[in-house]
């Protein structure tokens, strides 16, 4: 009550919503790095090419898309780990195709074997018949015990070789592997038959 007006007003400064905020000191830092003048102009540059409408947007989507492919199929083919899709990147992904690589298995032959014996199927003589479908039960036990072998026996190498990675989704990676016919597979076989990993 009895003190001077300087004083009160100094300790009960009044804001308002119509006024501005207070300009920035020009001496206090700003909190973050200046641009380069390459960075800045870049910038720039990516705000005038952003598309003008959804048209054009959805167009180059496909486009980046279409190239994103190109570099993987590419890279599928020659083995590049920089444009391999998520699911064949990484030293388990590129271990696992390898030991799959150096063996042989049943599976492998699972199409030229299904071809001959859909063949062989067309014959209609009495008892060539159950001789056919004896061949089939063959082939899918052969392949179920030698998947069953090859998954044990690639988990076990797995756990030994890289104790402290996540090794999930590994085997049954391997083992749709080995049901590809070896020209047919990507990326491309890099071990020969028989090599020891």
């Amino acid at each position: 009550m009895f003190r001077s007006r300087s004083k009160a007003q100094a300790a009960t400064p009044e804001v308002t919503a119509d006024q501005p905020k207070k300009p920035r000191d020009p001496q206090a830092p700003k909190g973050r790095p200046t641009p380069k003048r390459s960075e800045a102009n870049s910038q720039r540059r990516t705000l005038a090419a952003t598309p003008a409408n959804r048209k054009e947007a959805t167009k180059r989507a496909r486009e980046a898309r279409r190239a994103d492919m190109a570099k993987q199929r590419e890279a599928l083919a020659s083995g590049d780990e920089r444009y391999l899709p998520a699911r064949d990147k990484g030293p388990v992904r590129s271990y696992v195709r390898d030991f799959v690589d150096a063996r042989y298995s049943v599976a492998e032959f699972f199409l030229p074997l299904a071809v001959i014996i859909l063949v062989l199927s067309m014959i209609n003589r009495g008892a060539f018949q159950a001789y056919v479908l004896l061949a089939w039960l063959v082939v899918i036990v052969l392949i179920v015990i030698n998947s069953a072998i090859t998954g044990i026996t690639l988990k076990r190498a797995l756990k030994q070789r890289f104790p402290d990675e996540n090794l999930r989704g590994a085997v049954p990676y391997g083992l749709m592997r080995t049901l590809q016919m070896r020209r047919l597979r990507l990326p491309k076989p890099k071990v020969k038959r028989g090599e020891k990993r």
